[in-house]
């Protein structure tokens, strides 16, 4: 992939193709939930229609594998009456038109925004351009527009029909129409709701696909980096600088903040070379640097100390579940963590920068916000924001690690280091480098009380969270509320549908030494596994089914119970266990249930014992996220992401001793291997209510619905993540 000079005009399409209409007329904006429509209707910012018929649509949000690409060019597609294979799809630059979300004033690719939140925009988009077409076409024929008709691609008139491409030009010259609207609802639609092919399919399968990873431009140095060994140290001098120098291919040696780089004609040349730099570091201008105490350990036993601190409550409180749970005679208490995880991702970070002759700064990097990452750019080259182009390729990976997580990120490295060098430099941290950089998933804790009334459900349920989500790490507690709720850190146990009639959820807040980050499901993938584990503990005190007795506390819930109906079903009926599976292996069930991103997910994990360590043989998985575009992705990313979910469960975890991380590569970091994953069957449940998140919902009732089967299973009941800590034993 060579790096153009583009102009404005290129850019905008106008050469080889024809945007439609550069008028964008002013118009009040519509708010529609977080998303907004008051640029859904620029269409030339979005769309350019070829002469042979071909459609480029520029997606504001970043393809990472989750398939947005081919689910936006749905929504266009099913408004603008187009043929899906006519799409091609990229990903938009920073700008002030693709900003879809938050009321029309951000964007942001995560927390599972994307479709829930722009929907209505792209369809709008799609019908705007539709009533341009039809209108261009009415002038040629001299018609009425209500005698026209479409069908994919094509004007239908009396006489025959007019391709899209021939009437782009004169679309072009139309005002944009401020009066299209998608199709009504209870209309039947063609491509919204189908299972249609991945657009990236044959570009991934046949190595087109082109990452950023893979970007190469003129002239350019390649640079490796060695980070300091614990975070917040900064190189005080490179004591054989002079030998790396004088090494193969190697171009020069740099400072930065936290790290050292070596610049070479090759990154192969460039490790080499910063592999054996000898380095002091020194902690400068009082900044902070990871105590050299700093252990998993040592984290876990403070936040198990503030355990029973006083705490800020979530808003869902009511009751009074602390004092109820003073006099109870039937109370059950337990203490569940999780560890810090790394994301893992398979593309290890990366960004290539060019400073250009004309005073600007093209950036090529993984990202999933253009807006934030151009700003940041800006600061660090001293450029305004219109000088700098953020270019987003592919992304090998998501799982919220593309966003720059304080002072230390690829891009902020190569800036500095193409401005030193005066040439473009492209920046690749290997594989150890990102386990010792990442910004890790927070290592969790919670301690759980809950009381059992004469009825035998719940009568107050009070948790206690100590900890820092990434939210509060990254924004501060002063914008969390009065009194401040970091509720990155609590969701999952927060805001949960059960009814319980008195319940109070606190957050203690204790922070991090180390940088923390989004990670696939965030709070949700530890929280829902302590809560939904602990429901079982008590469904036992209770003496009940753990099914029957979260149908008891979601008897309100008509949503919840079909959505439980389901999943019973899909699983062929409700069996805990154990129970003789027909290949003679013992087995048994658990079940859990999560609620995030504004969709509810249901999980059954079937599981047996192998020379101590658990076997998960099947995961069932029925998800109402309300409604769909399509249930091919929707099923694809349940799969993975309850494959991320189980490898998280069953063996990742993150350590540190002396302030440093341990795992630096996948050799000491284990993850769930091919042979391992269980079938995972999805039952897509459509309730009509308000759409939710598709890309992160199927991770976290993953390791609760194994841990409870689990303990169907042996009788042992697991608070600690991973599983693979300790051998189960025979069953």
């Amino acid at each position: 992939m060579k790096a153009l000079n583009l102009s404005r005009r290129t850019a905008l399409g106008l050469a080889g193709g024809l945007v439609l209409a550069l008028r964008v007329p002013p118009r009040p904006a519509r708010a529609q939930s977080m998303g907004g429509l008051q640029h859904a209707r620029k269409v030339p910012a979005y769309l350019t229609i070829h002469p042979d018929g071909r459609i480029s649509l520029k997606n504001p949000f970043a393809e990472g594998g989750q398939g947005i690409h081919t689910a936006i060019a749905q929504l266009v597609a099913e408004e603008l009456d187009a043929d899906l294979a006519a799409f091609t799809v990229e990903t938009a630059p920073a700008g002030a038109d693709y900003q879809v979300l938050f009321n029309g004033t951000r964007r942001v690719t995560g927390g599972s925004f994307s479709i829930r939140n722009s929907a209505t925009h792209f369809r709008v988009l799609g019908a705007t351009a539709r009533a341009m077409l039809l209108q261009a076409a009415a002038q040629r024929l001299s018609v009425p527009v209500a005698s026209l008709s479409t069908e994919p691609g094509f004007v239908i008139h009396p006489g025959g029909r007019i391709p899209y491409g021939a009437l782009a030009e004169a679309a072009a010259a139309l005002p944009i129409p401020a009066d299209a609207e998608p199709k009504p609802a209870g209309t039947p639609l063609r491509l919204i709701g189908q299972p249609a092919p991945r657009l990236d399919t044959r570009a991934k399968s046949t190595g087109q696909a082109r990452y950023g990873i893979d970007m190469r431009v003129e002239g350019m140095l390649q640079a490796a980096i060695l980070h300091a060994p614990r975070a917040g140290a900064d190189p005080g001098a490179v004591l054989n600088e002079a030998a790396l120098r004088a090494m193969p291919g190697v171009h020069s040696v740099h400072r930065l903040p936290g790290a050292v780089a070596v610049l070479a004609d090759s990154f192969w040349r460039a490790r080499k070379a910063v592999e054996s730099a000898q380095v002091a570091w020194t902690a400068v201008g009082g900044q902070s640097v990871v105590p050299e105490d700093f252990s998993s350990s040592s984290m876990l036993d403070l936040l198990r100390s503030q355990a029973d601190a006083p705490g800020n409550p979530a808003s869902d409180t009511q009751g009074d579940a602390p004092a109820i749970l003073r006099v109870a005679t039937r109370t059950i208490t337990a203490d569940y963590d999780a560890p810090y995880l790394a994301h893992a991702q398979l593309e290890p970070p990366s960004a290539t920068v060019r400073f250009n002759a004309d005073g600007t700064l093209d950036v090529w990097t993984p990202n999933q916000a253009p807006e934030q990452f151009r700003a940041i750019a800006a600061r660090e080259a001293n450029l305004a924001e219109d000088r700098i182009r953020i270019h987003t390729p592919l992304l090998g990976g998501f799982f919220g690690r593309h966003f720059t997580y304080g002072s230390i990120h690829p891009m902020k490295q190569a800036i500095r280091l193409a401005r030193a060098a005066s040439r473009p430099v492209k920046v690749i941290w290997t594989r150890e480098e990102e386990f010792a950089r990442d910004a890790y998933r927070p290592m969790g804790f919670a301690r759980l009380r809950a009381s059992l009334g004469a009825d035998g459900r719940i009568e107050a349920l009070h948790a206690t969270i100590p900890g820092e989500g990434p939210v509060a790490k990254h924004f501060g507690t002063a914008r969390l509320g009065n009194p401040p709720l970091d509720t990155s850190a609590v969701e999952g146990v927060a805001f949960k549908p059960y009814a319980i009639p008195n319940r109070r959820i606190e957050w203690v807040h204790v922070p991090h030494p180390i940088n923390v980050g989004f990670w696939r499901s965030v709070g949700h993938s530890m929280n829902d596994f302590f809560l939904e584990a602990f429901l079982d503990e008590v469904a036992e005190v209770a003496g009940q089914d753990p099914l029957a007795f979260r149908r008891a506390h979601l008897a309100h819930s008509p949503r919840h119970q079909a959505l439980l109906d389901a999943v019973v079903e899909l699983a062929g009926g409700w069996r805990r266990g154990p129970f003789e599976a027909p290949d003679g292996t013992r087995r048994a069930r658990g079940i859990a249930m999560a609620s995030p991103f504004g969709t509810e997910v249901a999980t059954i994990a079937e599981v047996s014992l192998r020379e101590g360590e658990v076997v998960v043989h099947d995961l069932f998985i029925a998800i109402d996220p309300g409604s769909i575009v399509n249930p091919a992705i929707i099923r694809a990313q349940v799969e993975s992401a309850a494959a991320i979910g189980l490898s998280a469960a069953c063996f990742e975890e993150m350590g540190f001793e002396d302030g440093r991380p341990i795992p630096r590569n996948f050799d000491a970091y284990r993850i769930l291997a091919r042979a391992e994953m269980p079938k995972v069957h999805v039952r897509i449940v459509e309730s009509g209510a308000p759409m939710g998140g598709i890309g992160e919902p199927g991770t976290p009732g993953v390791p609760p619905a194994v841990a409870n089967a689990i303990a169907a299973l042996t009788g042992r009941r697991i608070r600690s993540l991973p599983f693979a800590k300790e051998r189960i034993g025979a069953a």
